[in-house]
């Protein structure tokens, strides 16, 4: 269990075996980000419910995992408004 890394369901099947992608912004083909090496901070803020890809390796993970789907962004609203969301970094 040490060594698992979270994610949704949704985010997972997107991922699939990607292991990059090309940044919308630059063009250039780009590493996901990797959980067990990458700092979460660095690559990722969030604006209400929409994670925002702050570096290239940010915005791939954000584009190859439709992370910003319609729906995912809703529930994430819908968290935010019950006081659920975002996560809180302290545990």
């Amino acid at each position: 269990m040490e060594n698992t890394c979270f994610s949704c369901a949704h985010c997972n099947a997107a991922k699939g075996s990607n292991v990059a992608g090309y940044d919308p912004e630059s063009g250039v083909l780009t590493p996901l980000f990797n959980p067990r090496v990458d700092k979460w901070e660095v690559h990722f803020h969030w604006n209400g419910g929409f994670l925002v890809g702050q570096t290239a390796v940010g915005r791939v993970t954000v584009d190859v995992l439709r992370v910003n789907d319609s729906d995912c962004v809703e529930q994430r609203q819908e968290l935010i408004e019950a006081e659920l969301f975002p996560p809180r970094s302290d545990h």
